[in-house]
């Protein structure tokens, strides 16, 4: 069963003025009428329309109608059709007339959802910027936002599918390190001379100090994980030769 259309216009603008009207158009035009199922909204939408079109109005209640029929699917192509067909019956200037309101109506830009966006919906936390700073240590493309950089630093890092570091070395005198929380996608850790760990949203890898290791996407998921600094003395990362493709297409 479709959602209850409710109108509120009538009493709005014309409950002290005309009690009966509000009335009529609120409660039975749109609170009965439109209400009733045997046909679907949608094509009360298209009945409306046409009628409107065919009495030769073309002022903001027909614009009003149009967008509620945009709303209620129907669709460009069908719009297009639909004032064509009652063209040939309520007169050419009537057509040109409304095809002005729809073509506006129909026309609007919308944004388009790209991969990163819907991927953002499915994580909590920002997928942040391109990771420009660091691209050259990057096969694909990276993203990073900072969490926090109070007392620990911590970073979300994204990876588009098939994107991965470069082998690399966070190098400490003493303590050091880093943390992974994997917060969205699927993706891989892997330690030189070991085989890889996938990393699912919950997984916690800890890596120690002056370990060669990498980490990245799977090739066909996007992959996102908090990057928790460990505190430690003379800390510093030591970037090293890309992750073979030959190894990597292995990793399914």
């Amino acid at each position: 069963m479709s959602e209850k259309i409710v109108q509120t216009a009538g009493h709005e603008q014309l409950g002290e003025f005309s009690p009966m009207f509000a009335h009529l158009n609120d409660d039975v035009l749109f609170g009965e009428v439109w209400n009733e199922q045997a046909i679907s909204v949608k094509t009360k939408c298209i009945i409306t329309v046409v009628s409107l079109m065919a009495s030769g109005i073309t002022d903001s209640s027909l614009g009003y109608h149009l967008m509620n029929a945009k709303k209620n699917g129907v669709t460009k192509e069908e719009i297009a059709a639909i004032i064509t067909h009652a063209t040939m019956y309520a007169g050419w200037p009537k057509g040109w007339a409304v095809f002005r309101l729809a073509k506006d109506i129909w026309n609007e830009s919308e944004p388009e959802i790209t991969d990163k966006d819907k991927y953002q919906n499915t994580i909590f936390f920002p997928i942040g910027e391109p990771n420009n700073a660091y691209a050259q240590y990057f096969v694909g493309q990276s993203y990073l936002a900072p969490l926090s950089m109070q007392q620990v630093p911590m970073f979300n890092v994204t990876f588009e599918p098939g994107c991965r570091n470069n082998w690399h070395t966070h190098n400490a005198a003493n303590g050091g390190g880093q943390m992974l929380i994997c917060v969205g996608g699927r993706g891989y850790y892997q330690e030189w001379g070991k085989d890889a760990v996938e990393m699912i949203p919950g997984t916690v890898i800890n890596i120690p100090a002056n370990v060669k290791h990498w980490h990245g996407a799977a090739q066909d998921s996007w992959f996102s994980h908090i990057a928790v600094e460990v505190p430690g003395e003379n800390n510093s990362t030591e970037w090293q030769e890309p992750v073979s493709d030959e190894d990597y297409c292995k990793l399914k």
